[in-house]
């Protein structure tokens, strides 16, 4: 290779490999730093582009997450409550039984039907809190200023936006005497326990016939009606019992999307830091030794200088 002062290709050449050495060295310097290959369009546009797409996806199914979270917090609070409802129906049904031993006693009817009327009023009482942001689907729509907004429950199951609902009590569509239930009405009339006006229709027509005027055949109408009372809330434990087992499933799946989302995501963008590790120390001695050759080069110009001594 000839000696020129006008040209030096060797410094050229250097510098060339110094700069694409620095370019390099700053692309592993930012991959170590923020831990991914792909941090923005420039890096890798079609990488970018769909991992974000996914991280969009992401973002939908954590929402989607977090409302069969709440779902489940509603149906939860609804299956605590029926469940204590049932519990307060046996006491009802021991009471509206024990009838039949007091049929003598005016004072011990008007007792018992005192006591079945406490029992009413626990049940709207309990149907009442089992309220949920707003959501109750126990208590009729004659509650709303207990802070009630809606009778029912809808969420959404999955990315594509599909809803499912879970329906309050009166969606069973039929109370205690098999006539359509109001969702206007209390939980104790809905039932067929009282009537709309409030009085107790279990047994009142028994203690109002007075001493020695009980009838077997009322004393087991009031029976039976209680009976189906608690077969109706037993049917509505089981329909929260489905919906129950329907979220907890959805929310597994959904959890898996997410976490299977997150695994694509970072195989597009995460850098291998073992192997940028190894990278960077490369690059940096790389870059040491561009600049030693760079230096060389660049005295290769003063060497002119030695033939003309």
């Amino acid at each position: 290779m000839s000696l020129s002062i006008n040209t030096n290709t060797s410094s050229m050449v250097a510098l060339e490999t110094l700069n694409a050495t620095q370019t390099a060295l700053s692309a592993t310097e930012n991959a170590v730093s923020t831990g991914k290959k792909v941090a923005n369009a420039s890096d890798n546009p079609a990488s970018f582009g769909i991992a974000s797409q996914m991280s969009g996806n992401i973002a939908g199914q954590s929402a989607v997450n977090d409302g069969l979270s709440y779902a489940s917090s509603v149906v939860s609070t609804t299956n605590t409550a029926a469940n204590q409802i049932l519990s307060v129906l046996a006491e009802i049904q021991n009471a509206v039984t024990s009838v039949g031993n007091n049929s003598g006693s005016t004072t011990s009817l008007k007792q018992i039907n005192d006591e079945v009327n406490g029992f009413l009023n626990q049940i709207d009482t309990i149907a009442n809190g089992a309220t949920s942001n707003g959501v109750n689907l126990l208590a009729g729509k004659t509650s709303k200023d207990l802070g009630i907004t809606a009778s029912s429950l809808q969420y959404v199951t999955g990315l594509q936006g599909s809803l499912a609902t879970v329906t309050n009590f009166s969606g069973l569509k039929k109370d205690a005497a098999g006539k359509t239930i109001t969702a206007d009405a209390s939980l104790g009339v809905m039932l067929g326990l009282a009537s709309a006006a409030g009085t107790n229709s279990v047994i009142s027509a028994i203690a109002s016939a007075g001493a020695g005027k009980l009838k077997e055949a009322d004393l087991q109408t009031a029976i039976t009606t209680v009976q189906t009372a608690i077969t109706t809330m037993t049917n509505f434990t089981s329909q929260l019992g489905n919906n129950t087992k329907q979220i907890a499933n959805l929310t597994t799946f959904g959890q898996s999307v997410t976490d299977n989302l997150t695994t694509g995501v970072g195989a597009l963008t995460d850098a291998d830091m073992s192997a940028e590790s190894a990278k960077l120390t490369s690059l940096q001695t790389k870059q040491s030794l561009a600049i030693k050759s760079l230096s060389i080069a660049n005295g290769q110009s003063q060497n002119i200088l030695s033939l003309f001594q």
